[in-house]
């Protein structure tokens, strides 16, 4: 009996074997293959794309049955752009460019399409909506259009029910958000950024309670009111972006939100003028962004005690006052990855010393408030930090001298200060330095040699400083990316390297207001910015790595330089437009010689100004090539000759001026010279002809008009008038009373003299009394 059961058993597995063995090879060779239903739809999908400037990206290899054999059809899951499930074989994911077309309904089992990043245009087709198990969908960056929203009022629409990811940020769309939103009602993620949306935002969006992820940023809002009942449900919702939407938010005082945020972007939104409580009970907020909201408000110190866990704090562009905490060094070690913190407090009233900062601080921007002190407690700091503003404050002292060991530092700004003493000469280990301004300040002696070592320097300002010597060579022969450079009101001598010309990708230079000598060097035509036509960027920006994060979408943010640039007689600011501005400026110098020629070369300069010099000969006679010049200003030098014919066809010209020179001869006609003030040519006896003179038939006239003082003619007469009187009182004072003071002879005399002069005085009064009374009685 045992022995029949081992025989049972044995013949059993057996014959599992057997089944096994004639398996195994069947299903080695099965492939899943699309299903036909949805390899036609696509081919008729395919007809509907058109091309993106006439490239398709391959979808024109679709159903060509180049891969087939005999009669058999492609398989449709490996088209390009198409991904199939690998146990059902059904269309799961389309990622596709072109025009967006008609979907059909065959392909049902569709889960994710992807057609963004490309420049699809027209509206979103209604077929998109009967993709019943559609649960992502990314229109992103592309040019479409109309009503988004639209279609959500038709009764039909499957594929609101099973839609979790709908993102169409960056694309033409227009209209309101309406109450059937709330169809979308398995949405986790919405992203409508970057579009026209404009109109109301319904209350009903409230209900949306399984929404993580919502992004209106950068739409037009304005005038629309958010309440508390448009958060009412939004439980799960950790990021909220409603930037640049101009929307006002209105909660009670009191109001605690549903939600726990993790990423709070409101720039640009009416929050103020109270600083917004609500957000005492976001306890894991990791980045915050309430820059240009019009708060006006001190900080509430709780804000400070629960900011554990923020990676990225903005409060710029707004009016908030009161003083920093003393201690920040506990901000930033909860944050994301506990790596990284990016603090921006510009444009604020905030006043009182540098607070001590985290040692995770990676970019910190205090410029623009009332800040005070000496700022040497930055040396307690990791020096991992990428970008340090504190310009435009009121920080004094010494430029701590601990930059030895910052390697990740791009942006060095500590312009408009009160700064002393000398450049840092460790500032030369910034190896990674790209942007270095300490413009405004007071600091003395000559450039560290050190600084060479930043050869990554695209913007160096040291204007408005008192830095004396020469210019060093190694500017020219350290930084070959260098755009911006700026010496201008120093105290530096000497003449003008020639190795200045090396720096090709010089944008502008201006070394005004300095005691240069010697001639200009004949090697400006090298600067290739100003003599080619060449792509420039709009600004002179910079990437701040961040490590952890800037936003929630790149690990970089962008920081814009701003200048000081004298333009028609004035000093303006200048950031968004800095980097289309081609800029020579060696006014107010000492520089001597011709014009030359070689400076005609730079047929893209936009403004020339070599006023205020002892430069002679003549004006080139090519300076008419100089065909984008804006501004040109030759005064006060000793010119002579004609003006150039060429000049009056520079037609951007907008502001010339060529007084005090000894120009001479019938200034040239056309509708561009004459239409100048005659003080533009002012102090030049020998010209003649409109706008100073009616013609040039008989002797010559005095110009019209008076000649023009600038402002810096004012400021030198009454800077030399308040000297003098100074002067002239601390003299006479201290050498009368310093006198009469130490010299006891000479105080008793003067005592005897003023008693004399009293009694001769009375006696002079009281005659000329009684003379009086006796007339009277007579």
């Amino acid at each position: 009996m045992l022995g029949e059961k081992y025989s049972l058993v044995l013949l059993l597995l057996l014959f599992l074997a057997l089944v096994l063995l004639i398996e195994k090879p069947a299903e080695a060779n099965v492939t899943i293959w699309c299903r036909e239903s949805e390899r036609q739809a696509l081919l008729d999908f395919k007809q509907s794309l058109a091309a993106v400037n006439g490239s398709d990206l391959g979808i024109s290899t679709w159903g060509s049955n180049w891969f087939g054999i005999g009669d058999q059809k492609e398989d449709c899951c490996d088209w390009i752009g198409v991904e199939c499930s690998n146990i059902t074989g059904h269309v799961v994911m389309l990622n596709l460019p072109g025009k967006i077309g008609t979907v059909t309904g065959n392909l049902s089992r569709l889960l994710d399409l992807d057609l963004s990043f490309n420049q699809l245009t027209g509206s979103v087709p209604e077929s998109l909506w009967n993709i019943c198990g559609l649960d992502s969908l990314n229109l992103q960056y592309n040019n479409l259009g109309g009503d988004v929203f639209g279609s959500l009022q038709s009764t039909s629409l499957c594929t609101t029910y099973s839609l979790e990811t709908l993102m169409l940020a960056n694309n033409q769309f227009t209209g309101s958000v309406p109450d059937e939103i709330t169809k979308l009602s398995s949405l986790r993620e919405l992203r409508v950024g970057n579009n026209r949306l404009n109109g109301s935002i319904s209350q009903s969006i409230g209900q949306l309670s399984n929404v993580t992820n919502s992004d209106f940023s950068g739409n037009s809002f304005d005038g629309v009111v958010i309440s508390e009942a448009h958060f009412s449900n939004l439980s799960n919702l950790i990021e909220l972006d409603l930037s640049d939407t101009s929307l006002t938010l209105k909660f009670n005082s009191d109001w605690i939100p549903p939600f726990q945020l993790q990423f709070i972007f409101l720039r640009s939104c009416k929050l103020g003028p109270s600083f917004p409580l609500w957000i005492r009970s976001q306890g894991k907020a990791e980045a915050i962004d309430f820059s240009a909201s019009g708060i006006s408000d001190s900080v509430p110190s709780w804000f400070w005690n629960t900011s554990s866990l923020i990676g990225n704090l903005n409060l710029s562009f707004n009016q908030i006052t009161g003083s920093l905490p003393q201690n920040l060094d506990f901000i930033g070690y909860g944050g994301r990855n506990g790596t990284d913190f990016f603090f921006d407090l510009s444009s604020n009233n905030f006043s009182g010393p540098l607070p001590k900062l985290s040692s995770l601080v990676r970019s910190v921007i205090l410029s623009k408030n009332k800040l005070f002190g000496s700022i040497t407690s930055i040396c307690e700091n990791s020096h991992e930090m990428s970008l340090l503003d504190l310009s435009n404050n009121q920080f004094s002292g010494v430029i701590p001298n601990c930059f030895d060991d910052w390697p990740l530092l791009t942006a060095l700004n500590l312009a408009e200060n009160n700064f002393l003493g000398s450049v840092p000469t460790s500032i030369g280990s910034l190896i990674n330095l790209e942007m270095l301004s300490l413009r405004g300040n007071s600091l003395s002696g000559p450039l560290p040699s050190s600084i060479w070592s930043c050869s990554g320097l695209r913007f160096l300002d040291l204007s408005d400083n008192k830095l004396s010597g020469n210019i060093p060579k190694w500017i020219g022969q350290s930084f070959p990316s260098l755009i911006f450079l700026s010496l201008e009101n120093n105290q530096f001598h000497g003449s003008i390297p020639h190795q200045l010309c090396e720096l090709s990708n010089l944008q502008i230079l201006d070394l005004s207001q300095n005691r240069l000598s010697g001639i200009i060097p004949q090697c400006l035509n090298n600067f290739t910015s100003m003599s080619q036509k060449v792509n420039l960027n709009t600004a002179i920006e910079h990437f701040i790595i961040s490590i952890g994060y800037y936003s929630h979408s790149q690990p970089y943010f962008l920081y814009l330089d701003e200048a000081l640039l004298t333009w028609k007689g004035k000093k303006q600011q200048y950031a968004k437009i800095l980097g289309l501005l081609l800029v020579i400026d060696l006014s107010s110098n000492r520089l001597t010689g011709e014009i030359p020629d070689e400076l005609t070369s730079l047929r893209e300069l936009v403004a020339l100004n070599l006023s205020r010099n002892i430069l002679t000969g003549k004006i080139p006679q090519k300076i008419g090539q100089l065909r984008q010049l804006q501004m040109l200003d030759l005064s006060r030098n000793k010119f002579s000759g004609s003006i150039p014919p060429g000049l009056s066809q520079l037609t951007f010209l907008g502001t010339l001026d060529l007084s005090y020179n000894y120009l001479s001869g019938e200034i040239p006609k056309g509708t561009q010279l004459q239409s100048f003030d005659p003080s533009t040519f002012s102090l030049n006896r020998g010209l003649c002809g409109p706008p100073i003179t009616p013609n040039c038939t008989g002797p010559v006239e005095p110009p019209q008009g008076q000649p023009r003082r600038d402002q810096n003619d004012f400021d030198e007469f009454m800077k030399w008038f308040y000297a003098g009187m100074g002067l002239g009182f601390a003299a006479g004072f201290w050498g009368f009373c310093g006198a009469v003071f130490f010299k006891r002879s000479w105080r008793h005399s003067y005592f005897r003299f003023l008693d004399n002069l009293k009694d001769s005085l009375y006696l002079a009064f009281a005659l000329q009394k009684a003379r009086l009374e006796r007339r009277i009685r007579a």
